[in-house]
């Protein structure tokens, strides 16, 4: 029997799918394990564009990033952000913004021993374990403070976290503590999975992590996901499909207006 790679945190069970570890597969990162890689070809069976929505969703992230940057922000605060990939905020910030400041956050052991490996020697990005249904945790968290001021302008990221939200735990009142807390000026980048086109793909999404993950998958039409920024002004384009938002020249998913994306992301500023 082969024995378990050597960077498998204590504790972890390979054998039960994980969310952060499945997200990492269909973004074709290496990250993952059988169980993580059954879920996603479940998941892609339910819907064949669903890698190519993984990757839309990194490519928004990092194109809000560099608007973040390229409206002054230098403070960037990410949760739910996952297993390292190509293309993470701080080297977006950095190269957009030499000298941006980035916290992370995630609950997934996995997510959080990379992140510390990938981080190391790094003063300007830390990792913090924190699960984003305590967001006052989060932000009582001297990790947090040390490296975010939150008398000054910052970036806010909650990409496709907060459709594990049940509406029991309250996305909203999650989503106003955090902004609660930001300066005026502050951004909130948001990407979240929706009912909107195929309601049918969303429940069958919704069933597979129920069954296979046993995690909550709460997918959400616009009407439901625009109070999410109360107290935000939505920036142009508004809530959109995800490749649509600000999407780069030539960029081919854009351009095709007629493929169900799955997802409704958007970025707006607090006055």
């Amino acid at each position: 029997m082969a024995s378990e790679p050597n960077w498998i945190p204590p504790g972890v069970d390979t054998k039960r799918a994980n969310v952060a570890r499945v997200y990492d597969y269909m973004l074709g990162g290496t990250h993952n394990f059988a169980a993580d890689q059954a879920v996603g070809r479940m998941i892609t069976a339910v819907e064949p564009n669903a890698r190519a929505i993984a990757r839309a969703n990194r490519a928004f992230l990092g194109r809000a990033v560099r608007f973040l940057a390229g409206a002054g922000i230098r403070q960037f605060l990410d949760i739910g952000s996952g297993i390292p990939t190509v293309g993470n905020v701080h080297e977006v910030a950095e190269q957009a913004a030499p000298g941006s400041r980035v916290v992370y956050v995630d609950v997934d052991p996995v997510a959080i021993a990379h992140s510390t490996a990938l981080l190391a020697g790094k003063g300007n990005a830390v990792i913090v374990e924190g699960d984003v249904r305590e967001p006052e945790k989060i932000l009582a968290d001297d990790r947090v403070s040390g490296l975010i001021d939150f008398s000054q302008p910052a970036g806010l990221l909650l990409v496709a976290v907060l459709h594990f939200i049940t509406d029991a735990e309250n996305p909203a009142r999650i989503v106003a503590t955090l902004r609660d807390a930001l300066a005026p000026g502050s951004y909130l980048v948001l990407s979240h999975g929706t009912t909107e086109d195929r309601p049918t793909v969303a429940r069958a999404a919704e069933k597979v992590y129920d069954q296979a993950v046993a995690a909550p998958l709460r997918m959400r039409s616009r009407a439901e996901l625009l109070p999410l920024f109360e107290g935000f002004e939505l920036i142009e384009p508004g809530l959109v499909p995800i490749p649509h938002w600000r999407p780069e020249p030539g960029d081919p998913d854009a351009a095709d207006t007629g493929r169900f994306w799955g997802g409704l992301a958007g970025v707006a500023q607090k006055r």
